[in-house]
């Protein structure tokens, strides 16, 4: 499997609101079909409410 993009997470988080809580975020990247790899991420970030999808993006690829 190739690794994950930001894109991708896009992709997965389409039709988020936000502040976001964790579990929100994850409920909505499954329903949009995200990865399996994604939604682990996801599910694995230790931050419990996003203000917006650039914290999603540190917290699950790191301040790359």
């Amino acid at each position: 499997m190739a690794d994950l993009s930001p894109i991708d997470l896009q992709k997965a988080l389409k039709g988020a609101d936000y502040p976001a809580a964790q579990d929100d975020l994850v409920s909505v990247a499954k329903s949009n079909g995200a990865d399996d790899n994604l939604v682990k991420k996801l599910s694995e970030t230790g931050t419990e409410r996003f203000d917006g999808p650039n914290e999603v993006q540190k917290a699950v690829f790191g301040s790359e």
